[in-house]
């Protein structure tokens, strides 16, 4: 039956009803209908400077704030959503892979290693790591982004790596009404390396963008990835 499924691509409907594919479809025809062309897309690829991200966005339902996920990428959104904010100040994952990178210490002597091994002791399974040895191949993997990333001095995005649809799984970034991006959800260990290198740009997956930011024109910036070297 399994190999029936694969042969029959059984499980791609699955994966894109849970990843919200039908209702992101038809939020893009809403937005190209509302804004034109160049509307906000579902899982659309844009490019940030990492070191230009300062704030989390900090939901606060009860004054305005949603909580958003990954399913509502390429939703505008009007409103004073985008005031809520939190400092991006020390974060488990950026220390400890900064404390790998810029100061050698081992990823198993590391705090979120150590983190990792508790979730999946408790949980059984993190970032989809179920034992030491799955975690141990995940930051060789790691090694490997940051030691590419160093030498060509940007990162090739998540969607092209993993055969995601657009740049679903990616970093996932917000966009203010002013066009000040505000980091939410995963893509952590990404966004760490590209902090740590001070890429110029990084790709992430677009979250939810302001009204005000659409009307600004901001997208066309935000949609221009590294130019190549002549």
């Amino acid at each position: 039956m399994t190999d029936l499924r694969k042969a029959l691509n059984l499980d791609a409907p699955v994966r894109a009803i849970k990843a919200g594919v039908p209702v992101k479809t038809l939020r893009n025809i809403s937005n190209r209908l509302r804004f034109g062309a160049d509307a906000p897309q579902s899982d659309e690829l844009i490019w940030v400077r990492a070191r230009d991200v300062t704030d989390w966005y900090k939901p606060d339902p009860a004054n305005g704030a949603p909580r958003f996920r990954r399913r509502h990428s390429g939703m505008v959104v009007d409103s004073d959503w985008d005031k809520s904010r939190k400092p991006f100040g020390s974060q488990i994952k950026l220390d400890s892979i900064r404390d790998h990178f810029e100061r050698n210490v081992p990823w198993q002597k590391t705090d979120l290693f150590q983190w990792m091994l508790k979730q999946i002791a408790e949980k059984g399974r993190i970032d989809g790591c179920h034992t030491r040895e799955d975690l141990i191949a995940r930051y060789q993997q790691l090694d490997q982004i940051y030691a590419e990333a160093k030498q060509s001095g940007t990162m090739r995005p998540h969607g092209s790596v993993n055969q995601t649809r657009g740049e679903q799984g990616g970093i996932l970034v917000h966009i203010a009404r002013d066009g000040t991006p505000l980091r939410d959800g995963g893509g952590m260990h990404r966004f760490a390396i590209a902090y740590i290198l001070d890429l110029p740009k990084v790709p992430a997956q677009l979250g939810v963008i302001h009204a005000d930011a659409v009307a600004s024109g901001v997208l066309q910036t935000l949609r221009t990835g590294p130019q190549p070297e002549r």
